[in-house]
């Protein structure tokens, strides 16, 4: 019994062993970070607030005014979620609306700008879900309209609540 139990430890002890090698071969070179100073924005998703970094754009002129990188390759990527920005009137605290989020099986960090427009006489509502710009989009609220830009933009921190 004693020599089973040996045996046994010692081949646990080499398995764990191997995945622990075997996971630091499969992780790149990346080198030490470092810390830096990057703006962070807020959005909202299911009506709770995300933070979010952009980095990269397939727009020239968005990419020259917010100082990040431009991607025209980005522009050709299809497929991805919507990320909704609202043009125009807008209710007070209105931010970006996310259509997904990470944990969701259809998140990406690149996003299809859509703008959101208010039609004339309309109320503006504070805007916080996808769907709910889309059933207001519907009901004759407001119009959207592809922007035909991808930005990349990873949310670095999900919200909590809805």
């Amino acid at each position: 019994m004693r020599v089973l139990l040996v045996i046994g430890s010692v081949v646990a002890l080499g398995v764990g062993t191997a995945a622990v090698a075997l996971a630091a071969r499969g992780l790149p070179n990346i080198g030490a970070a470092t810390m830096t100073g990057q703006p962070v924005y807020k959005g909202y998703y299911d009506k709770h607030i995300d933070t979010y970094l952009i980095t990269d754009v397939s727009d020239k002129a968005q990419a020259k005014a917010m100082h990040i990188n431009y991607s025209a390759e980005l522009g050709t990527v299809k497929g991805i979620p919507d990320q909704y920005f609202v043009e125009g009137h807008a209710a007070p605290g209105q931010l970006t609306v996310f259509g997904s989020e990470p944990g969701e099986s259809d998140y990406n960090p690149l996003w299809e700008e859509i703008w959101v427009t208010w039609k004339p006489g309309v109320n503006p509502v504070l805007l916080g879900r996808d769907d709910q710009i889309k059933a207001l989009a519907k009901a004759g609220k407001l119009t959207m309209t592809d922007g035909h830009i991808v930005l990349n933009a990873p949310i670095l921190k999900a919200g909590k609540g809805k």
